[in-house]
């Protein structure tokens, strides 16, 4: 019988029993339907019709138990850190010298995220890439979220998920090792980086925490950037405004009541469907619908994690843990590990390098001109580039 003080590793493999899935295709039979308003689109949530159609193609379509087989071709683990279950897949290269590499997902997300860049990323010769850009992958399940959750006491903000996930690759024997993340696994990135620059050779991130425009920029601010970053400083203020005016209320939520909120997402899987649902077309490099951006198998099997397990209330605390942190509302502190942003133009917020500068020591900055908040679903070839790029400038002797 595992104990809390247990610190060893257990393999894992997903086995959803089928009174599960059944549950769930009665469940989406009995969905009661709220009215809707005439010819409002996306303005005030996700539209009846399209989330009808999607529903439909989860509950007679879709199918659950290919996505299973397919996750559990990655071996899995479970460990017991800080007296919490943390689910992980573990994908060693086949290159002896592969680099370690801990990538982190963020909410609404998962390790689901990471299915088109495992194979780019572990085994670049079977890509045709170099074998010498080759990582070992480790991808851990945030406490709280999917297969690590739900956790059982208060406190688990982004900086403890960081020392836990130390521990686990401290656990897995790995000395020195790269770290990458959007959205909360960027958080979660930059902190490992911060707090263990004698362990993490780089950071790379799809979002650099604190690096928006958070008020509007001043004439004397303005006056000390080029052209191009003045735009960028007066757009990247814009998009927070309209952030604040129309997409905060599920983060409001969330850092507030989310326990209220998880008992009607996990009592209808509608209710779940729409909340994700909803960030993977607003978030993402989208036309009309979220499936313009992502594979629609692929975002249902992000969905099926969080309502399989229970845990929409459990991965949402996470918001509400970082809120009423003694840190929060304070300037971030400096974090000297070299770090890498691939800037996806779609994300929720526009970085500003005279801001990340202040903080991050930043030695690669890319642009692209495609892509949103789910890189690694969106644009895995370009997302592995990126990493694969930076990883190899820091593997590179200095001159001398």
């Amino acid at each position: 019988m595992t104990t809390l003080a247990d610190e060893s590793i257990h393999p894992f493999r997903i086995g959803i029993h089928q009174d599960e899935v059944d549950d769930l295709h009665e469940r989406l039979d009995r969905t009661r339907w709220p009215d809707e308003l005439p010819g409002v689109g996306w303005a005030y949530g996700i539209p009846r019709d399209y989330l009808k159609e999607l529903v439909h193609y989860w509950r007679h379509e879709y199918d659950w138990r290919a996505a299973e087989a397919g996750l559990n071709e990655w071996p899995q683990f479970t460990t017991t850190i800080d007296r919490a279950n943390i689910h992980f897949a573990h994908i060693r290269s086949p290159e002896p010298d592969a680099t370690p590499l801990v990538m982190t997902h963020g909410w609404p997300g998962s390790i689901v995220e990471f299915a088109e860049v495992v194979g780019p990323l572990t085994d670049p010769r079977a890509y045709g890439g170099d074998p010498a850009d080759a990582f070992h992958l480790v991808l851990p399940s945030i406490p709280g979220f999917g297969l690590s959750g739900p956790t059982r006491e208060t406190g688990w903000e982004f900086r403890r998920v960081a020392a836990a996930f130390a521990h686990l690759m401290e656990r897995l024997g790995y000395e020195r090792y790269g770290v990458q993340g959007g959205d909360w696994g960027a958080a979660v990135s930059r902190e490992l980086g911060r707090t263990r620059p004698d362990k993490v050779i780089g950071v790379h991130l799809n979002l650099l925490p604190n690096s928006a425009a958070t008020e509007e920029p001043g004439a004397e601010e303005l006056s000390e950037l080029g052209a191009d970053e003045r735009e960028r400083a007066l757009a990247s203020w814009e998009r927070m405004r309209m952030w604040s005016r129309d997409r905060q209320g599920y983060a409001d939520i969330q850092s507030t009541r989310p326990q209220t909120l998880a008992y009607g997402l996990t009592d209808s899987p509608v209710g779940q469907l729409a909340w994700i649902v909803e960030k993977f077309k607003e978030w993402t490099d989208s036309r009309e619908y979220p499936e313009d951006a992502v594979k629609r198998d692929q975002m249902l099997t992000n969905v099926m994690l969080y309502w399989l397990t229970g845990t929409a209330g459990s991965s949402a605390r996470v918001y509400y843990e970082r809120a009423h942190a003694d840190y929060w509302g304070t300037p971030p502190e400096p974090s000297a590990t070299p770090t890498a942003l691939a800037d996806f133009p779609r994300d929720n917020f526009i970085p500003l390098r005279h801001i990340a500068d202040r903080t991050n020591n930043i030695v690669q900055w890319t642009t692209y001109d495609r892509g949103g908040h789910f890189a690694a679903m969106e644009q895995p070839d370009l997302l592995v580039g990126d990493i694969r790029t930076f990883f190899r400038k820091l593997s590179e002797p200095a001159p001398e």
